[in-house]
């Protein structure tokens, strides 16, 4: 019989960074597999549909939604975000190691969903860093900003669902401790 897969979940408050650590982790992990998620959400400048996101209208998504298609989705900052349930599952059973870079809604439904994910939750080192790296990310006006802070007090308060919370205040330290997460979790799988 086929060994079974395993899953990582990675969620964290929008600009801690977490895409550039996931980044970092699929280049020293080849075998780990990247899970697509699909959003609403207009593309960024630099992002690639397929690569980073399928960027689909929101009536595909609701009808989707009706058809239970999704492992997971929210509406997060005004726009729908998922994740395909009939990827995730065939990723699974062909025994790949599937990443999953979700918001903390996500990674609530995929720790309900019978799965036994891997969650891993990456902090900012303050509110007032958060703010700043926002700020000079440059892409959001200041009311998104405002609103991605408070969502982001909110995911903070729901770090102890995860298995492992890590602090990024130093990109080298914050790499180093999530590659030792991967490590011995996949030893372990």
């Amino acid at each position: 019989m086929a060994r079974k897969g395993r899953l990582f979940v990675i969620s964290a408050p929008s600009g801690a960074g977490k895409t550039t650590l996931i980044k970092q982790v699929l280049k020293k992990f080849p075998e780990i597999s990247y899970s697509v998620s699909h959003t609403t959400r207009p593309p960024r400048p630099g992002e690639t549909h397929g690569k980073d996101y399928f960027f689909i209208h929101e009536s595909e998504f609701v009808d989707m939604i009706d058809a239970d298609l999704w492992l997971e989705w929210a509406r997060v900052h005004g726009h729908y975000y998922g994740t395909s349930r009939t990827f995730v599952e065939e990723q699974l059973e062909n025994g790949s190691i599937l990443l999953l870079d979700i918001d903390v809604q996500g990674a609530a439904q995929i720790m309900a969903s019978g799965l036994d994910p891997v969650s891993v939750f990456i902090m900012p080192p303050s509110l007032e860093e958060l703010g700043r790296r926002l700020e000079n990310r440059g892409t959001d006006d200041p009311r998104t900003i405002a609103r991605r802070l408070k969502n982001a007090k909110e995911e903070i308060r729901q770090k102890h669902m995860f298995q492992y919370v890590l602090v990024n205040d130093d990109l080298e330290t914050a790499f180093a401790q999530l590659c030792h997460i991967f490590e011995k979790e996949m030893e372990t799988s």
